[in-house]
């Protein structure tokens, strides 16, 4: 029968001592380990949001009346040219965005962007190749039968007005009673190449040859920022027209969500080029002051 020996006090205390490291270090590597994989994959959803909220604001800013640019700022609703808007104080982008799916059409532009200036006096501008039915329809979808239709929109004179103050950016403001602004309302006629003004008229005023027609104005802003976390609600408002009286407050103005959770949002211009920078943070590591940001430059 063998005899079976029984652990040493010496040995016995090396195995405790080796299995002592082992757990203490073991534990550390374990939870270093898993520390990393989640700091990694919230990094990787950061990097993901952040860039999903430029590319968001750039689809619809690239297609803006450049003339018609503002930063504003939410705490008193001054405003300025995007090109004088310096300084974190100036938190709101506005514009207002020419109205391309209109445009694109599905076979043919449904607005051609441009008048026939023989053809054209004070009480209406002919538009060859404009389909002011379609347009109508396209306006219907966008805003989501909420009202907004073709009677509500505008025309912009490319080359003309850029004076900021001129395009019905003051909170709060009165509807345009004239032409005489930078953007022209406009209803519809009969006659689906013609735009008839829907204020007063063209008479006295400088009519160019090309245009740009828009049915919204469009914003965005950290919404309900929280100064003990840092972060707030980046969102978009649309559907509002400041040549109607409407601004980007009202509550009838839509809203949507771009990103929670946003730390910083920042802009500035140089000439018509505009740089958007967005910053995004996360709760699951909400003892770390860490944030990432993106950037894009918008022409």
């Amino acid at each position: 029968m063998m005899r079976r020996y029984a652990f040493t006090m010496i040995e016995l205390i090396f195995v405790i001592v080796v299995m002592g490291i082992l757990g203490k270090y073991g534990v550390e590597f374990l939870a270093q380990a898993y520390h990393n994989y989640i700091f990694a994959q919230v990094n990787n959803q950061l990097q993901a949001d952040a860039e999903m909220a430029v590319e968001t604001i750039a689809a619809r800013l690239q297609y803006r009346i450049k003339a018609s640019v503002i930063g504003r700022k939410s705490s008193d609703n001054t405003f300025v040219a995007i090109q004088s808007a310096s300084g974190t104080q100036y938190n709101i982008l506005e514009w207002v965005g020419s109205d391309e799916e209109s445009f694109r059409g599905k076979t043919a532009p449904y607005w051609s962007g441009i008048i026939d200036l023989d053809d054209s006096n004070a009480t209406y501008l002919a538009s060859p190749g404009t389909n002011t039915a379609e347009i109508n329809n396209i306006i219907d979808a966008l805003a989501h039968n909420s009202g907004t239709d073709i009677n509500d929109s505008a025309i912009y004179f490319v080359g003309s007005n850029s004076n900021s103050q001129q395009w019905g950016w003051t909170i709060p403001h009165a509807a345009f009673i004239d032409q005489s602004n930078a953007m022209h309302p406009i209803q519809t006629d009969a006659n689906t190449s013609v735009l008839i003004p829907k204020v007063g008229s063209f008479s006295g005023e400088d009519v160019y040859e090309y245009y740009k027609l828009a049915w919204t104005a469009y914003a965005v802003g950290i919404k309900d920022y929280d100064a003990a976390t840092n972060k707030g609600t980046l969102t978009l408002w649309y559907d509002y027209q400041p040549w109607e009286g409407d601004d980007y407050t009202k509550a009838t103005t839509q809203s949507s969500v771009i990103m929670e959770n946003v730390s910083t949002f920042q802009f500035r211009a140089v000439g018509s080029v505009i740089k958007i920078q967005v910053c995004v943070k996360s709760d699951l590591i909400e003892d770390e002051k860490y944030s990432l940001c993106k950037e894009k430059t918008v022409f």
